[in-house]
């Protein structure tokens, strides 16, 4: 029988903590007491009453000067006055994890917030963490939170704070906040699962998938080892739950080729050894209870700040990624420590299951947890890499992360790199904020190992970058050759058209077959802006360029769509002493003489018309050779009839 025993079997650091410190009141206080049993184990209970540890079941049974231990999976706020009142010394050793939950709740009841729990409602550590608050709702799964909001009114689900028991299953919390989401969207929500847990069930489940049958070992009254089981039994038809070696099915698996072998999180290492070595007919004398102490101090070992670290990454969260480091101390990246690169998301950076070093920034021995950054240790690697590209003059990549006095600061892979205003890119009193979280290219210019300064210019990539452009611009530009432009800059007699490294010249009467007195008319300043070239002088450095397209002449339109006697609407667009200009079709104008406005005698055309105004006019003439045509408004308004005396006086004439 091949026996495949789960590497996270045993001891979680919240147990070995509480453990140690049973073992060190016994030997050191006179009278240590536990309340409940320190952890969800009979052997461990039992070898601690053996060397002198007593056992309480209320805090009213303890004595003034007893030294009481709070077990791991906590206690209530009354529990610990009902101590300090009968003058108890109180040993806490509740998992830091737990502890955690419980300054969650207390402080969500502070903001007047409703703390919700999903968990077990009859387990110790969801009774001792309800004792943090005055009314904690607790569902066992998503039916129980299904059935609340069904009948819990909008003044109920408005202000909800959620936490989960430690020891929860990851698909229970995950189905229960997708059901809790639609109702509650104010709800703040706290992942408080175990990572060492979800980490112990992730491997059960691998491990339960490919074998002939699945042994997990535990207390019966162990939550998470009731959970393993469960799980276990999602992949494996043949699941064993037992206590100790005594109670291994050895005939039902005697028929096995391959058995998993995984532990709650209160088993001691003894415990399990002595299953495997039975389950591969293994005998070996002389085990005892003793042997836990090498996994406890495995899981007890300190960590100092600025420590260079190893650890796998069991669980990654919108706000953090959560590392088991091997120890006492449970790991937590938070998603900006991961990566410079602002952009990525965390599992871009890291993946579940997978070992990666880390720099430890802080480590909290009170509450149980080490903050760590991969950054910063990539960030000390890379100072090499910095330093070696300041001597080749090669381009980096990196993120503008703030603006600093006289200039911008860039992070390039970790290390903090100081641009000048001056070597920005930027143009003159442009605000630096502009390029504050957008990736830039730069080249190193200076590194001062020593005092931690690194100088770099934006400025210097791009001028080599436009310099580059325009000398490929230059050997291959030819007449009538198109470009994608940008417009830079504007006048009044035309706009500079960037078009790739090298600005060209689009003269007004380049710009539009229509007549206009601006170029604002038609562009703003950064339009992209498709131009031909028309002229250009390699020596001078000028270049002429068009908008127009002359493969489509105005003058040809207009002769496929009028001839003499039709009748258009047309655009009034300059006016005269002597008459009106109109536009009849883009580009192409025809004039309304002044005695061909009205049809009675006026002083100017500006009496009757107005520059942008649309008339109808009769088309009365075409010279096609000079392309210029007459336009008659008169012709189609009706004579009006002139007095009697004037006719009269015309007869007389």
């Amino acid at each position: 029988m091949e026996v495949i025993q789960a590497k996270s079997a045993g001891f979680c650091f919240g147990v070995a903590r509480a453990v140690k410190m049973a073992q060190e009141l016994v030997r050191t206080a006179e009278c240590p007491r536990m309340l409940g049993s320190v952890i969800h184990n009979r052997h461990i209970t039992a070898a601690l009453e053996s060397q002198g540890m007593g056992m309480i079941h209320t805090p009213e049974e303890a004595r003034a000067g007893d030294s009481v231990l709070l077990r791991a999976h906590g206690a209530g706020r009354e529990v610990y006055r009902a101590l300090e009142a009968r003058g108890a010394d109180i040993i806490d050793a509740t998992c830091p994890r737990v502890a955690r939950v419980q300054r969650i709740v207390e402080e969500a009841e502070r903001e007047g917030r409703r703390p919700v729990m999903i968990g077990d409602p009859a387990h110790p550590e969801v009774r001792g963490i309800g004792g943090w608050c005055e009314n904690l709702l607790v569902f066992s799964g998503p039916e129980d939170t299904a059935r609340w909001l069904e009948t819990a009114g909008a003044d109920q689900v408005a202000e909800l704070t959620v936490v989960a028991q430690t020891t929860l299953r990851r698909e229970v919390w995950e189905s229960s906040l997708k059901i809790l989401k639609k109702e509650c969207t104010n709800a703040k929500i706290f992942d408080t699962i175990c990572d060492a847990t979800h980490m112990r069930q992730s491997e059960a489940a691998q491990i339960a998938a490919g074998v002939d049958a699945m042994v997990v070992v535990g207390d019966p009254k162990s939550a998470n080892t009731t959970h393993l089981t469960e799980i276990c039994g999602l992949y494996c038809a043949r699941v064993y739950q037992i206590e100790n070696a005594d109670e291994l099915p050895i005939d039902e698996l005697s028929g096995c080729a391959r058995v998993g072998l995984t532990a709650g999180a209160s088993t001691p290492a003894s415990i399990i050894k002595e299953v495997k070595k039975t389950m591969s007919e293994e005998r070996i004398q002389g085990e005892s209870m003793e042997n836990f102490e090498e996994l406890v101090e495995q899981y007890t070992n300190t960590l100092n700040t600025g420590d260079k670290v190893t650890g796998v990454v069991t669980a990654i969260t919108p706000t953090e990624v959560h590392v088991d480091l091997g120890c006492k101390q449970a790991g937590y990246v938070p998603v900006d420590q991961l990566s410079d690169d602002p952009s990525l998301k965390p599992e871009d950076v890291v993946k579940v299951g997978e070992e990666y070093e880390f720099f430890v920034v802080r480590v909290n021995d009170v509450e149980g947890y080490a903050t760590l950054s991969k950054k910063k240790l990539d960030a000390n690697k890379n100072w090499e890499t910095v330093e070696a590209a300041c001597e080749s003059k090669e381009v980096m990549e990196g993120f503008v992360t703030e603006e600093n006095k006289g200039g911008i600061v860039v992070s390039v892979k970790g290390v903090r790199v100081f641009v000048p205003a001056s070597q920005s890119g930027l143009p003159r009193d442009t605000a630096m904020t502009e390029l504050v979280k957008k990736k830039v290219q730069l080249r190193i210019t200076e590194v001062n190992r020593a005092r931690r300064r690194v100088v770099g210019s934006i400025k210097a990539v791009q001028q080599e970058a436009r310099a580059a452009a325009a000398a490929e611009v230059w050997a291959n530009i030819e007449v009538g050759k198109r470009y994608a432009g940008t417009v830079k800059s504007m006048t009044s007699y035309g706009v500079f058209v960037d078009i790739g490294g090298v600005d060209g010249m689009v003269h007004i009467t380049d710009l539009s077959w229509s007549r206009i007195k601006h170029p604002s008319e038609v562009v703003t300043v950064g339009d992209p802006l498709d131009v031909y070239v028309i002229s250009f002088d390699p020596e001078k450095r000028k270049i002429s360029l068009g908008v127009k397209d002359r493969s489509t002449n105005p003058w040809q339109v207009f002769m496929d769509t009028y001839k003499v006697g039709d009748t258009a609407n047309v655009r009034v667009v300059k006016l005269m002493t002597f008459g009106a200009f109109a536009e009849v079709v883009p580009g192409v104008d025809g004039l309304i003489h002044i005695s061909q406005i009205a049809d009675h005698r006026i002083e100017k055309p500006g009496d009757v018309l107005s520059e942008g105004q649309t008339v109808e006019a009769k088309i009365t003439a075409v010279d096609e050779e000079k392309q210029k045509i007459s336009l008659s408004v008169r012709a189609l308004l009706a004579p009006t009839p002139a007095p009697a005396d004037a006719d009269e006086e015309e007869a007389a004439e």
